[in-house]
C-alpha cells in the first residue's frame, strides 16, 4: 500500500511548492492528487487556457519523485460558463435552482454542460495524458455530494422521458408495470410524464423508484463520458472516482464496472457525528469514530471495484469543518485508520489535505500541516504509518468467512417506501456487518450475483428485489444463509409479488409473509437476550421457530441451512442470529471486547482498539505481535503473523 496526499498548488505561492514536495517525499508520500477544482485557473476565460502554472506544479512534484493523480475539474464549473448557460444548474425537489458560489452546481442531464465537461476533459487529457508523472486520473469529484444526484430540472425531465421509453418500450407497458390505473394516473404518451416531485401527496412509488434508477444511470453515463476520453488520450493510466460515506444515491457497483479503481473519502469522526448513531456511541467514540464506519466502507467499495481494487483518496487527518461538532482525533487514530485500510486491502491511503487552507469554506478543515506550514499532529502519524507499512510488507490475501449481500436498489426501495421511520436497507446492512465483526469474522460486502464460493455464511440483511441469479446461487450454497425482513417482498417495479414475500426466496425457505408491521418505540417484543424492534414479519411456514419472544412472537425461523429474521436486523437480535449461523457454519468466532476489531489475511492478523481505554487481545489470537503489544492502549493496533 502507498501513501498519498491531496494538494492544491493554486492555493499557495509558487515559491512554496518545491519545499512542499520535498517534505511530502520525506514523509513517505508517493502519490499526490491535484487539479480537481482548478477549472477557473486552467481556463480563466472561455477558450483561453493557462497551463503554465499547472505545468510547473506537475514538474516540481515529479522532480521530487512523486507521482500524480490528476483530477478533471468538472465538479466546479467556473462563473463564465454558468453565465453562458444559466439553465445548467441542478434543481432541488422544491423546484429551486442551485446557484453559483460553491461547487457541484450542475445537472447531470444538461446536454450543454456535458459537452463542456467533455471539452475540458479532452483538453486536460491532451495536455497531460502522456506525462510521465501522471499515473492515474480522477473523474470529477464526489458525484452527488450536497444532494445533487436527483435533479428536477427541465433537462432531467426530458432525459427521464427518454430513459422510460427505452426501458418500457410503450406507455401501455409502463402503465401496467406501475399500476397507474390506481388514482387515474394513466398516461397516453411518455411526453406526459413529469418528475415525481411537487405532487399533492406521495407520488406513485414505482415512479419514484424509476426516477432513482434513472438518476443513478445519469451519473454513470456522465462518468463514462469522461472515462472514454481519458482511455483514448491517456494510455496505460488508471482511472478512479472518489465515492463518499453512507451515500447510496447512485449505484457504485455500476460505477466500479467502468473504473480501474474505486476510491472513497474516509471521515470517521464527521460520519459518526452526522449519521444515525446513538448519543452513547457518539460519546464513546467521539475521537475515534465508530469501529465499523471505515471498515464497512472499505469492504463495500472493495466489492464495487474491478478485481477488488480500491483505496482511500481522502483520509481525515484532524478536525473537519462540516459536521455538527468537529473534535480532533485521539492521538494514534490517523495511524490506526491508515493501517486498517491496509488490512482490508487498500492500494492507497491519501490524506486530505497537505496544508490547512487559511481562506474560504474549508479553512477550519485540518491538514497534515497547519496554515503556517508547521506540522499538524497528522503528519507525524502519517510518517509512523509509512514505517509500519514497510515493516509489515505483503499482507497476503483476504480470508473468506462471511458474505453480506447489499444492493443499492434495495436502499432505493426502502427510501421510496420505508413503511416505518428510519427503516433503511443500507443501515440494515451496516448493523448486520457490525454483528459479524463483533464475532471477529471477516466480512465481504458483495452485490447480488457475485460469486459465493468459499464463504461459510451469506447474509441478506434486506433485499426487497431478489434477482433470479441469486436464488440459483443460494439453492446450491452449502453454507449457512440468513434472510432479513422485506427480502423478496417486491417485484422489479415495486409491486407485491403474486406469491407474497419472500417471493422467489421461497425456493430456499418455504414461507409466506402474511403480514408486515412497523413498530413504534415502546411496542417492542423482548425475548431472552434479544428484542424485536421497528419491524415484524408474520410468517406462515413449516420452519422451526428458533428464537421466540416472551409473548410468543417468532423472531427467527430456521429450516435446514436457512434462517429468517423477522425483526429489523440490528442490535442483540441480529447478533444472536449471526452467532448461531456462524457456529453452524463451523466458523471460528471470538468474543471481542467492546470497540476491538480484527481483520485476517493469509499472512497477517490485524487487531484494532477503537476504545479510549486499554484492552487485552483475546487469547484466541495466539503468539506475540510483530507490531504492537498484546495489551492495546487507546487507538492502538497490533499485527500478528498468521499461523
Amino acid at each position: 500500500m502507498q501513501l498519498g496526499v491531496c494538494y492544491y498548488p493554486e492555493h499557495w505561492p509558487e515559491d512554496m511548492w518545491r519545499d512542499d514536495a520535498r517534505r511530502m517525499a520525506e514523509a513517505g508520500i508517493a502519490r499526490v492528487r491535484i487539479g480537481e477544482f482548478a477549472w477557473s485557473r486552467i481556463e480563466p476565460e472561455q477558450g483561453i487556457h493557462d497551463w503554465s502554472w499547472l505545468d510547473r506544479a506537475i514538474d516540481v512534484l515529479h522532480e521530487a519523485g512523486l507521482k500524480i493523480i490528476l483530477g478533471t475539474p468538472t465538479a466546479t464549473p467556473p462563473k463564465w460558463l454558468c453565465d453562458t448557460m444559466p439553465d445548467m444548474f441542478a434543481v432541488d425537489a422544491d423546484g429551486r435552482p442551485r446557484g453559483f458560489g460553491s461547487r457541484r452546481h450542475y445537472c447531470f442531464s444538461h446536454l450543454g454542460y456535458r459537452a463542456e465537461a467533455a471539452r475540458i476533459t479532452c483538453a486536460m487529457a491532451d495536455r497531460y495524458g502522456e506525462h510521465p508523472a501522471v499515473v492515474m486520473w480522477q473523474t470529477d469529484n464526489e458525484y452527488g455530494c450536497h444532494h445533487t444526484v436527483h435533479s428536477f430540472s427541465d433537462s432531467a425531465r426530458t432525459a427521464f422521458r427518454h430513459w422510460l421509453a427505452n426501458r418500457y418500450g410503450s406507455v401501455a407497458a409502463l402503465n401496467t408495470a406501475w399500476g397507474n390505473v390506481f388514482w387515474s394516473m394513466e398516461y397516453r404518451s411518455f411526453d406526459e410524464i413529469e418528475l415525481p416531485n411537487l405532487t399533492v401527496t406521495e407520488a406513485n412509488p414505482a415512479h419514484w423508484l424509476a426516477f432513482r434508477r434513472f438518476s443513478s444511470d445519469q451519473v454513470i453515463s456522465f462518468d463514462k463520458m469522461q472515462i472514454d476520453i481519458l482511455r483514448e488520450r491517456s494510455h496505460g493510466r488508471d482511472i478512479m472516482h472518489n465515492a463518499m460515506g453512507f451515500f447510496p444515491d447512485y449505484d457504485h457497483h455500476d460505477l466500479g464496472k467502468q473504473l480501474d479503481v474505486v476510491m472513497w473519502d474516509s471521515y470517521p469522526l464527521g460520519f459518526l457525528e452526522m449519521f444515525k448513531f446513538s448519543d452513547a456511541e457518539k460519546h464513546e467514540y467521539a475521537r475515534q469514530g465508530h469501529p465499523d464506519i471505515a471498515a464497512f466502507h472499505h469492504d463495500l467499495y472493495r466489492g464495487c471495484g474491478k478485481d477488488g481494487r480500491w483505496g482511500v483518496i481522502e483520509q481525515q487527518p484532524g478536525p473537519v469543518n462540516w459536521a455538527r461538532h468537529n473534535p480532533a482525533p485521539l492521538p494514534g487514530m490517523v495511524r490506526l485508520w491508515t493501517l486498517e485500510a491496509m488490512a482490508h486491502g487498500a492500494e492507497l491511503v491519501s490524506y486530505f489535505r497537505w496544508r490547512q487552507a487559511p481562506f474560504a469554506q474549508e479553512q477550519m478543515h485540518a491538514g497534515l500541516l497547519r496554515p503556517d506550514s508547521e506540522a499538524a499532529p497528522g503528519l507525524g502519524e502519517a510518517k509512523q504509518a509509512s514505517a509500519d507499512i514497510s515493516a509489515i510488507g505483503d499482507i497476503g490475501t483476504p480470508v473468506k468467512e462471511a458474505a453480506l449481500v447489499f444492493s443499492y436498489d434495495a436502499e432505493w426501495v426502502t427510501a421510496t417506501q420505508p413503511q416505518g421511520e428510519g427503516l433503511s436497507a443500507l443501515w440494515a446492512a451496516f448493523h448486520s456487518y457490525t454483528a459479524l465483526r463483533k464475532l471477529g469474522l471477516n466480512v465481504d460486502i458483495v452485490p447480488p450475483g457475485a460469486p459465493l464460493a468459499g464463504y461459510g455464511l451469506v447474509v441478506l440483511p434486506c433485499l426487497p428485489v431478489v434477482p433470479e441469479c441469486l436464488v440459483s446461487q443460494l439453492k446450491d450454497f452449502p453454507g449457512q444463509i440468513i434472510i432479513g425482513p422485506r427480502s423478496g417482498s417486491k417485484t422489479e417495479d415495486l409491486s407485491i409479488p403474486p406469491q407474497l414475500a419472500p417471493g422467489t426466496l421461497a425456493q430456499i425457505f418455504p414461507a409466506k409473509v402474511m403480514r408486515s408491521e412497523s413498530l413504534r418505540p415502546g411496542t417492542e417484543h423482548p425475548g431472552d437476550g434479544f428484542t424485536i424492534r421497528h419491524w415484524l414479519d408474520h410468517l406462515e411456514t413449516p420452519a422451526e421457530a428458533e428464537l421466540v419472544s416472551d409473548d410468543g412472537t417468532a423472531a427467527c425461523w430456521k429450516q435446514g441451512n436457512v434462517r429468517y429474521c423477522t425483526g429489523w436486523p440490528e442490535g442483540a437480535l441480529i447478533e444472536n442470529i449471526v452467532a448461531r449461523a456462524a457456529d453452524d457454519a463451523g466458523l471460528a468466532t471470538m468474543a471481542l471486547p467492546e470497540g476491538m476489531r480484527v481483520r485476517k489475511t493469509s499472512a497477517r492478523t490485524f487487531v484494532f482498539n477503537y476504545l479510549a481505554a486499554q484492552q487485552d487481545i483475546p487469547s484466541e489470537i495466539r503468539g506475540a505481535p510483530t507490531i504492537g503489544e498484546r495489551c492495546l492502549g487507546p487507538a492502538a493496533f497490533a499485527v500478528f503473523n498468521t499461523d
